[in-house]
């Protein structure tokens, strides 16, 4: 097992009084190696193990007492051009009965016309090394012609699971685009019934024309989500255009405001193309967000809120990866405001793809992104 030691590094200073990381240094404990574009993971509830995706549209478990990385048969069939393929995975609530797990991925659209993300489930077989009984439970419509922007992240809360999605790379940045298209699921959150049902009770469900499952829309392209431990909100980060990355409280209804407010420049061109956000204009205003640039940008992959033991000083921290600047983004949060974040692996240069805290060790577990990347985990650093 490789093993090397780092520190925590201030990214830029606070907007709001909280305290600063403790020095507390970390090491890094490399756990395995060469893994071709993974995206999602997950511990498998009862044990000590990971799930993993495989853009390609392999699903793999990392074996916490050995340390080997083994595939398992059944994952469904994806698209894999662009930025598409096997996207994220999550356990279900009760899978330790149900050993059920629920997965997202890119395929054709069903009426045709392009490609879409799809939210389904499947049963896992530990000792037979399967998937079995795959069942889709919502595809997402429109079918888009684009290779981009497909989200997506997965989570559970109140009895229901939530899906983010990204806006396919829609570059109209006017009020037609289709991340503020109610009839279309593209640039939103989704909340369905654990059986991919729409709920009577989802806001726009009597609203003409609707999609019935948007919780909430005006998103850009969603690939950091979370539930807050303990206040139960939902989270998430989702990538700017040229700069403007926002790190969002997901409101019931909500409208985030791509691409009529927003932070960002034109890729193309360097332009600002929507007026900032700002109070009174009718859009959720970020809880955090990022300034126009790349130099300074943020985007985001991967969530989750720091519940261990093993790092004391780190309780209740959000950590978000960033894949352009490769490092992990730790973030205090006090109710709905959100502190700059400091630095964590950023000796690594890797791009961070996804994050996990042990639920027994309390450690930090992190894929890369890219092909042969490794899976790792920060561990408090030893005394000698």
């Amino acid at each position: 097992m490789t093993r090397f030691r780092g520190t925590t590094a201030l990214v830029a200073a606070t907007l709001m009084a909280v305290p600063a990381l403790a020095d507390a240094p970390y090491e890094v404990e490399i756990l395995a190696e060469g893994l071709d574009r993974p995206w999602g993971m997950a511990f498998l509830p009862g044990s000590q193990d990971l799930i993993i995706t495989k853009r390609g549209g392999a699903v793999a478990i990392w074996h916490h007492d050995s340390g080997e990385v083994t595939e398992v048969s059944g994952a469904p069939e994806v698209v894999s051009a662009g930025q598409g393929g096997l996207l994220d995975i999550a356990p279900a609530p009760d899978f330790e009965d149900s050993q059920m797990v629920y997965m997202t991925w890119v395929a054709a659209h069903e009426d045709g016309q392009g490609t879409t993300t799809h939210l389904g489930r499947a049963v896992l077989d530990r000792d037979g090394g399967a998937l079995s009984d795959l069942d889709v439970l919502h595809v997402v419509s429109p079918g888009v012609d684009s290779g981009g922007h497909f989200g997506s992240r997965i989570v559970f809360q109140d009895g229901h699971v939530f899906v983010g999605f990204g806006d396919r790379n829609f570059k109209d940045f006017g009020p037609d685009h289709i991340a503020q298209d109610l009839s279309s699921e593209n640039g939103a959150v989704i909340r369905l019934t654990m059986d991919g049902d729409i709920p009577e009770d989802n806001p726009f469900v009597d609203v003409d024309g609707a999609a019935g499952a948007i919780w909430s829309y005006g998103h850009r392209n969603i690939q950091a989500m979370a539930v807050h431990p303990d206040t139960g909100d939902i989270w998430l980060a989702e990538h700017g255009e040229a700069g403007g990355d926002e790190v969002n409280l997901v409101q019931r209804g909500g409208n985030y405001g791509w691409p009529l407010a927003a932070f960002g420049v034109d890729y193309r061109t360097g332009e600002q193309f929507a007026n900032p956000h700002q109070e009174g204009d009718g859009f959720v205003m970020p809880a955090y967000h990022w300034p126009p640039g790349r130099d300074a940008h943020f985007p985001p992959s991967g969530m989750a809120f720091y519940d261990g033991e093993a790092f004391p000083d780190w309780q209740g921290r959000m950590l978000i990866g960033n894949l352009f600047h490769r490092y992990i983004g730790v973030f205090a949060v006090d109710g709905d405001q959100v502190s700059s974040p400091e630095r964590l692996v950023a000796e690594l240069d890797l791009r961070i793809r996804e994050i996990e805290v042990g639920p027994e060790d309390g450690f930090i577990y992190v894929i890369a992104d890219g092909g042969g990347v490794p899976l790792f985990r920060l561990v408090p650093a030893s005394d000698d």
